[in-house]
């Protein structure tokens, strides 16, 4: 019995060695294409990739995000402006793109843009923060990953999905959550649906690291700013005493993505 257990952690181990093992081939063929690269994950990524070889076509919101990251990289990656709320500026994205993988194909797309709405209780947030955060974390990405699919199939490639550990279990933050509930799903459906044509599709979910999200500073300035807009009637249901008991909580809370408060890394 004792022998037949030691070769079974034998041809485990010897099958873990295996996969570690893998690499992959001429990195200087494969193209990919990262959304939110102005500033953390997306910037990080797009600047490692390049390090390593592959041909890296970073999407970022802003002129001065894109120059800034250009004069950090090589010659071979290459930026592009992208507002993943707008469809003309996918489908501009999406030419750009094309005419650089040409035949080839999109090796690997990740949709790493978002936005983490002002802090404060749900019922706190105005319409427009629940749609603006809609619009970033889910129906963009859902929209990229359509407008750029025909690339990555072409290439049997793989779509990297940047979620949240807040995706996974919801403790905080309402419609951020509900957002990145939709990428698992999206992300879990696109899966099953795509292995026929060896696509590859995987979700990230980052826990609490050490941003901009994490200046409490800015994270209380908004807190307040969102109390203040709070409705009379909804303001006098908590009470300023609730406010001034749960604001260091509010504040203290963490993003889980790595991205400053308000700000749209697209």
């Amino acid at each position: 019995m004792w022998l037949y257990l030691a070769v079974l952690v034998g041809l485990y181990y010897l099958l873990r060695w295996y996969q570690e093992r893998q690499v992959v081939s001429h990195l200087q063929d494969k193209f990919v294409f990262i959304t939110g690269c102005d500033s953390g994950f997306g910037n990080l990524l797009a600047r490692q990739l390049d390090l390593r070889g592959l041909r890296v076509l970073a999407a970022c919101l802003t002129e001065q995000g894109a120059e800034q990251l250009r004069n950090q990289t090589s010659d071979r990656l290459e930026t592009v402006i992208l507002d993943v709320t707008k469809t003309e500026s996918i489908t501009a994205a999406t030419e750009w793109v094309k005419e650089r993988v040409g035949n080839r194909g999109l090796w690997g797309l990740v949709n790493n843009a978002g936005v983490f709405h002002p802090h404060g209780y749900t019922e706190w947030l105005k319409i427009e923060a629940y749609m603006d955060t809609l619009k970033v974390n889910l129906i963009g990405l859902i929209e990229v990953t359509l407008s750029m699919l025909p690339l990555v199939r072409r290439a049997q490639g793989r779509i990297v999905n940047v979620s949240s550990i807040l995706g996974r279990i919801a403790f905080f933050g309402g419609v951020y959550s509900s957002t990145k509930y939709g990428v698992e799903a999206f992300s879990d459906i696109l899966r099953r649906e795509l292995q026929h044509f060896g696509v590859k599709i995987s979700i990230i979910e980052p826990g609490y690291f050490r941003t901009g999200m994490s200046d409490l500073q800015k994270s209380s300035e908004a807190a307040k700013q969102v109390w203040k807009e709070v409705p009379v009637h909804i303001k006098e249901s908590y009470g300023q005493k609730f406010f001034d008991t749960c604001a260091p909580g509010i504040r203290g809370s963490p993003s889980t993505n790595g991205r400053e408060i308000g700000t749209r890394k697209s």
